[in-house]
């Protein structure tokens, strides 16, 4: 969990940018980063130092989009429940979470964390297969990851339904 702790201290994100970034807008539009991510780097082999430019686009929307839209009017999609789930399992040390679900968020984000050596390989050496399998990996790590984080967000909720309000405010 320090990673994802890590990575929040690192987006500053305060209460107005999590509401925002609740938005199934920024949580969709934030899906394809990664991919992204590796093509621009790869972009080195088209058009040589040219591609820090699509690389600093990428890195500055990362830190933007949780800012960028308005928070959403209702917080039942399942986007804006992986943006309350998420911000419970960042909480964990002030609201306990159920072991299974904490058990369980720390293998899929281990998993995301897997396929990294491969992509930063892959680009490295330039293999497409390589490049390829490690961003599928993290990607696929990731989207598990954020439907526990909806799993996690319902089950605590329906244990507690003022946890619903609590969070949405």
């Amino acid at each position: 969990m320090r990673l994802v702790s890590g990575a929040e201290k690192m987006m500053a994100m305060d209460d107005a940018s999590w509401r925002r970034h609740a938005n199934p807008l920024s949580v969709y539009s934030r899906m394809p980063l990664l991919p992204l991510l590796a093509l621009a780097i790869w972009s080195r082999v088209w058009i040589g130092g040219w591609a820090l430019v699509p690389l600093a686009l990428i890195l500055a929307w990362a830190w933007v989009n949780p800012r960028a839209f308005p928070p959403p009017e209702r917080l039942d999609s399942w986007a804006s429940r992986v943006v309350l789930g998420e911000r419970l399992y960042l909480a964990a040390k002030t609201r306990p979470i159920p072991a299974p679900q904490a058990r369980a968020a720390r293998r899929l984000s281990l998993l995301g964390l897997a396929g990294l050596p491969f992509m930063a390989w892959g680009l490295f050496v330039l293999d497409p297969w390589l490049t390829v399998f490690g961003t599928t990996v993290s990607f696929l790590g990731k989207l598990w990851f954020c439907d526990r984080m909806v799993w996690l967000y319902d089950e605590m909720s329906a244990a507690d339904p003022s946890l619903s309000t609590e969070v949405e405010t």
